[in-house]
């Protein structure tokens, strides 16, 4: 047995083919020698890329031979050994191994210590900040972090830690050069989540503040117009319109939102804004929300006054706008009422 150890010791072989000899030892009855070949595997091939299943089929072994304690200790030794995105066969079967012979304390004190190696990789990862401040070299770095804050709330449901890996990612991006809004949003997001308006809105003004896009602008009216906070909407719409003073879409957005407020004259107030631009970067969609309802032009005539007296008439173009059309026909059917109150009233008697 000894000279068969020695030759696979002596010969590369891979982890399946330890596990065949061992397994070959135990249907022999020679159980000895099957826990010295596991023993003599896993010192030598500790670290190859399948050990995760020498080290299953190791502690399995034992657990067959009722040896409770070095099964948990095989497990024990791979999990500290083994990253557990590399051992999820591993995790599993070891959570059911103690299920079976162990107490809630112990799963649950491994679940901790799994997790504190899980944040050790993720440090270890997003603590390779790229060289070059140029966004391309970045993009692939953010989504290690946002992997990162994903696993802290999800699967650690460590919310303040999940808060500090924010602040971190956003403290390391350059934002004078280039900015991420995904990561704005998400963070802000996360603490509407967790209840915490204001600092979602303290995310998401610093945002502005540093590093203003459209996506973060329209995320926060959005926000905003949810709550019912007309005024604040009205504000970040101005700073909207401040910051990208051509922006078409903010402006009919903008104008949208008065005219659902029956706002007419702020609405016409900032198309007319809008018009005085010296440029624009979709005028056409300005024009067609400005024509909707053109105004109708009216013929009509007004007495010509001189130091004598009126002389004569002139004829003058007034426009009748949509609007006051509307205010004209409510009238009409609120004098209308008051005309049928009135013939109905006096038959009643």
């Amino acid at each position: 047995m000894v000279d068969a150890v020695a030759a696979l010791s002596a010969w590369v072989v891979g982890v399946s083919a330890w596990i065949r000899f061992a397994k070959s030892e135990v249907k022999n009855g020679e159980i000895p020698r099957a826990r010295n070949v596991y023993q003599r595997a896993v010192d030598k091939l500790a670290d190859d890329e399948d050990a995760e299943q020498l080290f299953v089929a190791f502690a399995e072994f034992e657990e067959k031979c009722k040896d409770v304690e070095k099964a948990r200790c095989i497990y024990k030794s791979a999990l500290d050994h083994i990253l557990k995105g590399k051992a999820e066969d591993l995790y599993r079967k070891f959570v059911a191994f103690e299920k079976q012979y162990g107490d809630k304390e112990g799963i649950e004190d491994e679940s901790l210590g799994s997790q504190g190696r899980i944040r050790e990789a993720f440090e270890r990862a997003v603590a390779n900040v790229p060289p070059a401040q140029e966004k391309r070299y970045w993009q692939r770095y953010i989504y290690l972090w946002l992997n990162y804050v994903l696993y802290a709330e999800l699967d650690a449901e460590d919310i303040d830690r999940t808060r500090d890996v924010y602040k971190e990612c956003l403290a390391l991006i350059p934002h004078d050069k280039f900015s991420f809004a995904k990561v704005w949003l998400l963070a802000a997001q996360f603490e509407i989540r967790q209840l915490n308006l204001q600092g979602a809105r303290k995310i998401l003004g610093q945002a502005l503040g540093r590093a203003p896009k459209d996506m973060i602008f329209k995320k926060y009216i959005e926000i905003e117009l949810q709550l019912g906070n007309i005024d604040c909407c009205r504000k970040l719409y101005e700073k909207y319109l401040e910051w990208s003073s051509e922006n078409c879409y903010a402006c009919s957005k903008n104008a949208e939102l008065e005219r659902s407020l029956a706002e007419t004259e702020r609405a016409r107030a900032i198309f007319e804004l809008a018009i005085d631009q010296p440029a624009l970067d979709m005028p056409e969609l300005i024009w067609k929300l400005v024509r909707v309802k053109p105004p109708k032009k009216l013929k009509k005539r007004q007495p010509l006054e001189t130091v004598g007296g009126p002389v004569g008439y002139e004829e003058y173009i007034d426009y009748l706008f949509p609007e006051e059309t509307e205010s004209t026909n409510l009238k009409i059917l609120e004098a209308a009422y008051k005309w049928k109150k009135q013939k109905i009233a006096p038959s009643e008697y």
